[in-house]
This record gives structure tokens, C-alpha cells and sequence, in this order.
């Protein structure tokens, strides 16, 4: 005898560019959507039968028409708005996932625009009918610092090979998300807030290890956020190796670096406020 798991559909990565007409000056918002829903789903699993099914096809016009008709403002409220209406809508869509990666664009002239080589951002939202959640954050959030790093006193055994280092590159590619607990407010600024507490945290803690600097960047999240109760972080460690000048008769004080793409190291961890709620959905 079998019995039918968690389960859900969606549209993955529809892709919505929306252009802003204010006369001569234009403005664009570039997404990637991607909306998945769950319910009464049994019978179209167990007979094939799909009277409860919100065709993912419809889902992808929704984004579109939505886009269209109601602009988009934040990634936060666009995913609030399309989350809250599949399930409001549909008597048998009992929970609704959105998630949203948003491309920044820099502006050349009235119309004209440069793909910015920056972060991503993003944002996932769940709504049951109820509650909604609301996750934040960024990725591919790449940061440097030249010094101020050390790395030593670690676990060692036959297989260690790695020297102990007081000053060292500390290179990662930020992926950070953060989970709200409040009323909705201004997405955009809380999102500006959070992400100048990551790279301020970054810049100015010295740091003994990457697993030090992630907990300062999650901490500098919940000071400077009220709302944000948990911060979760995912920081690979961007190797950055001394090259040996050595056989070209040649000295390297910390000048000349082989930056290594993998391995690497990746450091995951979250922090969260010591009242923080119970997250639920919030992150799956």
C-alpha cells in the first residue's frame, strides 16, 4: 500500500522583462519567476485526473499579465501579489511558492542600458491562505579583502598539507537570504539596509576564520534590520594561492596571486535572534 508525499508544480523561470514608459526617460525590471503550488492534488497524481490543476502554462500568462497590469514595483510585493492570488483564487491551490531573481541594469541614457556584472537579488514567498512569509537576500555578491585574515591552529592529521598563514586573501561569493517577521513595508529600502550591513561587516571584521566573518555579517543583518529575525549565509572560500616567483629568480611579498575556482571550501550557517518565530515553510 502506498500513500502520496509532499508534493507541488509549478512554472520554473519565466522570464518577464518589464519596461516603465515615463515619457523620454525609460525604466526596466528584469525577472526571473519561477511559481510552484500545492493542494487537493491526489487524484491527479493517483487516476491522472486534473479537474484541481492550475496549468503550469497558466501560472507562466500569470506573471505576464500581472507584469502588465499591475506593474512591478519590488520583487517582494510582485511575489506577495501573484502568491496571494493563485490561492485566493483557486479553491483547490491551498499553498502557493514564489520565487524571484531580479537582474540589475545600469542606466546609459533615456532608453539605454548596461547589464550590471553585480549581485543578484532575490526573494522567496510562501502564502497558505493565511500567512504569508517572506525570505530575501542576494547571491553572487563577490567581495575581497587583501588582508586583515588569518587562518591557523586547526585540526591536523597525515593528510594535512596546509600551512598555517597569519595574513592571508579572503575572497567569497556571497549568497545571503533573510527571513522577515513583521508587516511588509518598503522592500527596496530594507533590501538596500541589509545589503550595506553585509558588506560593512565584511570590510571591517578581522578575520580568523571565514566561519568569524559570516556570523559578523549575519549579526550586522539583525542590528541594522529590526524586521530580519534570521539570516542564512552560504560563503564559498574563493582561494586566492601565492604563486612561487622563485624559479624566475624573482621575490612575491603578497603581490602576485593564482585565484583557484575549485575547490573550495563552503561555509553555510545561519543567525537568527534568540526570540526569533518559528519559520515554518518559510524556507523551502
Amino acid at each position: 500500500m502506498f500513500v502520496l508525499g509532499p508534493n507541488r508544480y509549478g512554472k520554473a523561470e519565466t522570464r518577464v522583462v518589464r519596461v516603465t514608459r515615463n515619457g523620454d526617460a525609460h525604466h526596466i525590471t528584469d525577472l526571473n519567476v519561477s511559481t510552484s503550488l500545492s493542494g487537493d492534488m491526489t487524484d491527479v497524481h493517483l487516476t491522472g485526473d486534473n479537474a484541481a490543476v492550475l496549468p503550469t502554462d497558466t501560472q507562466k500568462n500569470t506573471v505576464y499579465a500581472f507584469a502588465g497590469k499591475h506593474g512591478v514595483g519590488s520583487v517582494e510585493e510582485f511575489a506577495l501579489l501573484l502568491a496571494r492570488h493563485f490561492v485566493d483564487s483557486q479553491p483547490t491551490i491551498h499553498h502557493a511558492r514564489v520565487e524571484i531573481e531580479e537582474y540589475a541594469w545600469e542606466r546609459l541614457g533615456d532608453h539605454s542600458f548596461a547589464r550590471r556584472g553585480q549581485e543578484v537579488r532575490t526573494c522567496l514567498v510562501h502564502y497558505d491562505g493565511e500567512r504569508a512569509t517572506v525570505v530575501s537576500g542576494l547571491k553572487d555578491l563577490v567581495v575581497l579583502n587583501t588582508t586583515d585574515s588569518e587562518f591557523w591552529g586547526y585540526l591536523k592529521d597525515q593528510y594535512t598539507t596546509l600551512p598555517e598563514t597569519r595574513d592571508r586573501v579572503l575572497a567569497t561569493a556571497v549568497t545571503a537570504r533573510w527571513r522577515h517577521d513583521g508587516p511588509e513595508k518598503d522592500w527596496d529600502a530594507s533590501y538596500g539596509t541589509a545589503r550595506a550591513a553585509l558588506l560593512d561587516a565584511f570590510a571591517t571584521t578581522y578575520s580568523l576564520s571565514l566561519q568569524q566573518t559570516l556570523y559578523a555579517m549575519g549579526a550586522r543583518v539583525l542590528t541594522d534590520c529590526p524586521d530580519v529575525c534570521e539570516v542564512r549565509l552560504e560563503l564559498p572560500n574563493k582561494h586566492h594561492f601565492l604563486v612561487d616567483l622563485g624559479p624566475f629568480g624573482l621575490d612575491n611579498d603578497g603581490e602576485v596571486y593564482f585565484a583557484a575556482d575549485r575547490p573550495y571550501g563552503l561555509i553555510e550557517g545561519a543567525v537568527l535572534r534568540e526570540d526569533a518565530p518559528g519559520a515554518g515553510k518559510a524556507w523551502d
